[in-house]
């Protein structure tokens, strides 16, 4: 009853369903990674010294920032450290977006912007993607609005939208340009907008080391933009926002790029064997440049999507189904390892 009206009306983002860690499932649902994160993370929770924890972190996470401007020829001041890529999301609509201004994004995307929006009274406009889902950087253009969120390649369809339509819309377009990079390490070929910061004060690019790094657990996101951008995320964000051991952590992750590397080309591998068996099972499966695949099962085997969730959960294998317009009769999978996605296959030929 103390809840602000606006609140109270709101439908809650909800993420993909989280078993009991103890619990044995095959875990397909979240996009989260299925390999471990570096070894050189595990040294760097062994080594550290505990007794630190009584203190509070650098407020600004200022040796993680200065590893991310290293490994991304930026400044440091060009970067922002976040609980993460959800807080920056959060930290975006307070410092940028003023109530009853607009947002315009594409359909489907990241449902969690949506949310978002209406937290902070700000006006979501979604405009139709083409057909087969890619987007449409004219309709983007199109609609007056103070921000456009373009999440590349774009969740839960697994489509990137190539580096020159995103140079395009940063020079047309005049209000903050966001993109939600994700799933960009996953991509294939020269796929980024990060230099656009160099070219364009508008654009800020938000990345997580979630999906890649496989450390969802830690919660770290982080924001490439203009130092103008970035001072003024820092003015709205919580005083010490990044706790002292994932800080410690996001550091040990990055400073292993040859284990990230590893770890994305046996996935990648795995997106192209998935998506093959998936085709072969009369799914339609476009090729996907993300760590998941969106997918139409057969109407011939007799089974809706929703129906396929249910069968699979029954033992123990979760992946994601949307009850959404456009995308109530696919699946969305997230690439397990060799072994996962054999069991998933198994089960989906049975059916």
């Amino acid at each position: 009853m103390y809840a602000k009206p606006h609140i109270r009306e709101l439908a809650p983002y909800i993420p993909g369903f989280q078993p009991a860690a103890d619990q044995q499932v095959i875990k397909l649902n979240s996009n989260e990674n299925p390999y471990p994160p570096s070894p050189r993370v595990q040294k760097a929770l062994q080594t550290f010294d505990y007794s630190l924890l009584r203190r509070y972190p650098n407020a600004t996470a200022e040796y993680v920032r200065e590893e991310l401007a290293s490994l991304y020829n930026v400044k440091p001041s060009q970067v922002f450290c976040g609980n993460g890529s959800d807080e920056i999301i959060a930290l975006l609509f307070k410092a940028f977006l003023p109530e009853e201004s607009t947002i315009v994004l594409p359909y489907p995307t990241y449902s969690l912007y949506k949310t978002a929006a209406r937290i902070h009274r700000v006006h979501s406009e979604f405009v139709a993607t083409y057909a087969d889902f890619r987007v449409d950087i004219e309709a983007l253009l199109a609609v007056p609005s103070e921000a456009i969120i373009l999440v590349n390649p774009n969740a839960p369809t697994g489509l990137l939208l190539p580096v020159e339509s995103v140079t395009e819309l940063a020079r047309r377009y005049k209000g903050l340009l966001i993109i939600d990079e994700a799933y960009i390490d996953f991509a294939d070929g020269a796929a980024t907008a990060l230099p656009l910061i160099h070219e364009h004060p508008n654009v800020i690019v938000i990345r997580t080391l979630s999906k890649s790094y496989s450390l969802c657990g830690i919660r770290f996101g982080y924001a490439f933009a203009n130092a103008d951008l970035i001072q003024s995320l820092d003015k709205c964000k919580d005083s010490y926002n990044v706790s002292m051991l994932t800080q410690t952590i996001a550091a040990a992750a990055l400073r292993d790029q040859s284990y990230l590397a590893g770890t994305v080309r046996r996935l990648k591998e795995s997106r192209r064997e998935l998506i093959g068996q998936l085709r072969c099972l009369g799914y339609s499966a476009p090729d996907s440049q993300a760590n998941f695949v969106l997918c139409t099962p057969p109407a011939s085997r007799g089974l809706t999507a929703r129906q396929i969730t249910a069968r699979l959960a029954e033992q123990h294998v979760y992946i994601r189904y949307f009850d959404s317009p456009l995308l109530e009769d696919k699946l969305r999978i997230s690439i397990g390892t060799e072994e996962e996605n054999e069991c998933l296959l198994q089960l989906l030929r049975s059916m």
